[in-house]
């Protein structure tokens, strides 16, 4: 405990063993220990007296050897030396003595107030407190705030949560003996120090209670059932104690005589004196004496273990932090440099030791962008949510110039068929992006994961700088590299790919499907179905392999038929000039809707080509532009601009947070060893 008191109360890595003392303000805590040291030091008053945690330990040491007059010393020497006896030290002032304990009292104020003020708050910083004495067991108790529920003065108003939250972290510990004081003449049901130890000990394995004002209790009334554990069961049972009253207090009365009173009361009482002996403050003291002492034993080969399993772990992170340099400053540029590739090497290929069962990270997360982002984007692209059939009829009709086509234009085809391939440019461009931004997202899991860059501020800043500004550079080639592949897709239209759909092959499923798509027609006399006959002999639907020209529109539609059908006759002759602007109109005929089918065939066809084509191939761009070339490159990328004699100095000032840490790191370690030497030396 004392290796571990300069820490502060939340920094104690070891759950050692130590008896906590509970109970309600008037429970009568203070006296209890005051009859256990036996001697007055703790503040009194109104009110919440006790407002930090006092750590009481308690050293047996036995009585100094009066020196003899004949040896050169007199009647005053001897005083002196049996004075000197007893005496108080707190950790916060070392190499002090009390031996005047109404000093210690003083200095116990003074203390808390340093840390509370005098408005009758608390505060969690422990005062420790070391008394020698031959007439104390070795001991260590921890008085906390009396429990209390209404605020007083200037308390706070939520200083019954503030006090409870206090105990509950010293007792919620596995290893805290619970030290429960309760005033005899209340109801045991109603203690507030038993009812919190019940909620962290319900078995009552780790509770001892103490009852006290039992001669205070009603006439013919005793405490008999409680010991013997028909009331609320505790495995340590209860003891019961006499502490001095008010008036005892004020008139003086020496703590020696009130054990004296004490020792009586228990011996001469009828429902005690057959037990006496296991009554009173000396057996308390015995027996908390004993309780530790086993306690300690039995967790001792944990403590033992955890002590040195704790001290690895920071005497490592001490190492990380930098007991000094980690050699020159040049070796340690180089040598986080190399680290660092190294690991960005292994994260992108997957060889990470410590991979995650719970999401993809590293190289993974890049072939979720190829292979789900990318290629479902490139896919959901549809030509034809842009290009309608009246879009597709305009193009022939323009494609064909002058004079009336003969076969359906491949010219129309491939002004379609290039302008979609463009739309492809956006979502390879956009994959680019999300890659660029998983290589940052691996960079800054990489820099927030090392101690080195914690330690070394500007060096994280600078090499996070280069190495964006590497990935940013790489992004020129590879956005033009894919720009390329796009506009090499659309700069020549290979008609002759093996997997493209042939014109022949477009227009007899045309046809086929328009055949299909015509009511039969049946022979009156015969009641045979008759076959659809072409109209004429270039008909999309008859035996012939190619589509008619462009001509006038038909009866029942065409381009034309929307500029004529409001036209009469008269009007129809005078040959007025055409309208500035001429578009088709809505209705297609037969022989314009096989023409715009053909091309739908057609372009769907190719652009299915380019799809596999640019799913395959924008992936492989991206990876030897960006991702080769960075694990390729940048280890000479970050020599080139941080290896450099005139910054390195620059580079490895330390944080405050390092320096900082490295103290914290640094008083652990050699509390750690100072508590590994102590239990080291216990049978």
């Amino acid at each position: 405990m004392d290796a571990f008191a300069t820490l502060g109360p939340t920094s104690n890595p070891i759950d050692l063993p130590q008896i906590t003392v509970v109970g309600s303000q008037s429970s009568g805590k203070s006296s209890v220990l005051e009859n256990i040291v036996g001697r007055d030091f703790l503040p009194r008053g109104t009110g919440i007296v006790t407002r930090r945690p006092l750590v009481l330990q308690l050293v047996n040491r036995p009585k100094s050897t009066p020196v003899k007059p004949g040896n050169g010393a007199n009647g005053d020497a001897a005083a002196a030396s049996s004075e000197g006896d007893e005496w108080g030290e707190f950790l916060h002032l070392p190499g002090q003595k009390f031996h005047d304990f109404s000093k210690i009292r003083d200095e116990i104020v003074r203390e808390t107030e340093s840390k509370t003020g005098t408005n009758g708050g608390i505060s969690n910083t422990p005062i420790n407190l070391r008394i020698y004495s031959p007439n104390v067991l070795t001991l260590t108790l921890v008085d906390l705030p009396g429990l209390t529920k209404v605020p007083v003065g200037d308390q706070p108003r939520d200083i019954e949560r503030l006090i409870r939250e206090m105990v509950l972290k010293y007792i919620t510990k596995p290893n805290a003996i619970i030290l429960a004081v309760t005033a005899a003449n209340t109801d045991l049901a109603n203690s507030d120090g038993l009812q919190l130890a019940r909620e962290v000990d319900p078995e009552g394995t780790r509770t001892i209670g103490v009852l006290t004002k039992v001669d205070l209790m009603d006439q013919g009334t005793d405490v008999v059932d409680i010991l013997a554990g028909r009331v609320i069961p505790l495995r340590l049972g209860y003891v019961p104690v006499i502490n001095r009253g008010q008036r005892d207090i004020e008139q003086g009365k020496a703590i020696s005589s009130a054990l004296d009173h004490e020792r009586e009361f228990f011996e001469n009482h009828p429902s005690y004196r057959a037990k006496a002996q296991y009554c009173g403050t000396p057996f308390l003291a015995r027996k908390l004496n004993m309780i530790l002492m086993h306690h300690i034993k039995a967790t001792l080969p944990d403590i033992k273990q955890r002590i040195s399993s704790t001290l690895s772990k920071y005497q490592s992170e001490l190492m990380q932090l930098g007991d000094n340099r980690l050699g020159t400053p040049s070796n340690i540029i180089l040598n986080t440099i190399t680290e660092f590739c190294n690991e960005y090497r292994t994260i992108l290929d997957g060889n990470s030791q410590e991979l995650s069962s719970l999401e993809l990270s590293g190289g993974a997360r890049i072939s979720f962008v190829f292979h789900e982002l990318y290629s479902n984007g490139v896919k959901a692209v549809d030509p034809f949510d842009q290009v309608k059939d009246v879009d597709i009829r305009t193009i022939l009709y323009n494609s064909s110039g002058s004079s009336p086509a003969l076969f359906v234009g491949t010219t129309a085809f491939e002004v379609i068929v290039k302008q979609q391939i463009k739309r492809f440019e956006d979502p390879s461009l956009k994959c680019v992006t999300l890659v660029y931004d998983e290589l940052v997202r691996i960079l800054s899991q990489i820099v927030n994961q090392k101690p080195i860059f914690k330690r070394y501020p500007a060096l994280k800043e600078r090499l996070l700088s280069v190495v964006i500004q590497f990935f940013k550079q790489s992004l020129v080639p590879t956005n033009k590299l894919v720009e390329d592949l796009v506009s090499m897709e659309s700069a020549y239209i290979n008609t002759g790919h093996p997997d493209f759909l042939s014109g022949h092959r477009a227009m007899s499923i045309v046809s086929e499907r328009m055949a299909a798509a015509k009511p039969a027609q049946v022979d009156p006399k015969t009641g045979k179905t008759i076959p659809v006959a072409p109209k004429d002999a270039m008909s999309p639907v008859g035996p012939v392999s190619s589509l008619g020209g462009l001509g006038p529109a038909d009866e029942n539609g065409g381009f034309f038929n929307s500029f004529f059908a409001t036209k009469n006759k008269k009007k129809m002759a005078a040959m007025e000039a055409p309208p500035a602007v001429l578009k088709a109109s809505g209705v297609l005929s037969e022989r314009e809707t096989a023409e715009t089918e053909v091309i739908k065939l057609l372009i769907s066809s190719y652009f299915n080509i380019v799809k596999r084509t640019m799913i395959d191939m924008v992936p492989k761009a991206i990876m030897l532009n960006l991702v080769i070339f960075s694990k390729d490159e940048m280890q000479r990328e970050l020599l080139e601009k941080l290896y450099k004699s005139d910054i390195i100095d620059d580079l490895l000032k330390e944080s405050d947070f390092t320096v900082n840490r490295r103290k914290e790191v640094q008083k652990m370690v050699d509390s750690l060893q100072t508590a590994s030497e102590i239990v080291a030396g216990v049978n």
